[in-house]
């Protein structure tokens, strides 16, 4: 099933040392996934990041980061090519199963009410015989 996808930033925990000034050592985030109808179910997600990825040359201020700048470096850590990071199939098996959840219909039927219960309101006789 196809799903739109929107992500969302909910904590950020930053740093500041000898070397960086407020660098973003973690992040809290969303994604909710949503179907076709509107259905949608949401995965919420911790992105650590350490200081020795900070790339000195590319280094963002604090002050001039967007949501979009972190979602970038969190979907790239958690769907990017690192195998070690990469846990996007577990997300939206998640994901998908709390649609599935809400879009199938799930009914738990006590041994009163199975088929072959004489309680059932089957007007059948049981047949056969248990032979021990």
């Amino acid at each position: 099933m196809a799903l739109t996808y929107e992500w969302k930033i909910t904590q950020i925990k930053k740093t500041t040392n000898d070397s960086v000034d407020n660098a973003i050592i973690g992040t809290r985030w969303e994604v909710k996934g949503i179907d076709a109808n509107g259905n949608d179910g949401l995965f919420t997600g911790a992105t650590p990041f350490t200081l020795d990825q900070i790339n000195p040359d590319n280094f963002i201020p604090y002050n001039e980061l967007t949501e979009e700048i972190v979602l970038d470096w969190i979907k790239g850590y958690v769907s990017g090519s690192n195998k070690s990071t990469n846990y996007w199939d577990h997300i939206s098996d998640r994901i998908n199963k709390q649609i599935e959840e809400k879009t199938s219909t799930i009914s738990n039927v006590e041994a009163v009410n199975l088929p072959w219960a004489p309680t059932s309101g089957s007007s059948i006789e049981p047949t056969g015989s248990l032979v021990v």
